[in-house]
């Protein structure tokens, strides 16, 4: 069960953009996940007339690694762990580890 998913909202732990936060657009594999507006680099594009495209430069959202995140908890106001929990029926649900509180998506 992967404990950061799509539509989470993270804070970045370390790096260039440590500090920042956004909500977890995709995961590229088991380790990397794409947030948006962070780790937002320029990409030259070459042009392409088959393709209808236009060279130039844009900002491209490149994978950063999912040890260098950490959940945001909004109720604290601070990043968070996360930990699994199993519940009568069998069903595991993530939740915070500071408050025991189930995480919502």
């Amino acid at each position: 069960m992967n404990k950061i998913r799509k539509g989470d909202h993270v804070i970045v732990l370390t790096g260039r953009d440590k500090g920042k936060r956004g909500t977890v657009t995709r995961r590229v594999d088991a380790d990397h996940l794409v947030v948006e507006g962070v780790n937002v680099v320029k990409k030259h594009i070459k042009p392409n007339p088959m393709k209808g495209t236009t060279g130039g430069v844009v900002d491209k959202t490149m994978p950063i690694h999912q040890s260098n995140v950490a959940i945001w908890n909004a109720a604290s106001g601070k990043a968070d762990r996360v930990g699994i929990k199993q519940l009568e029926g069998g069903k595991r649900v993530r939740v915070y580890k500071s408050s025991g509180e189930e995480i919502k998506v």
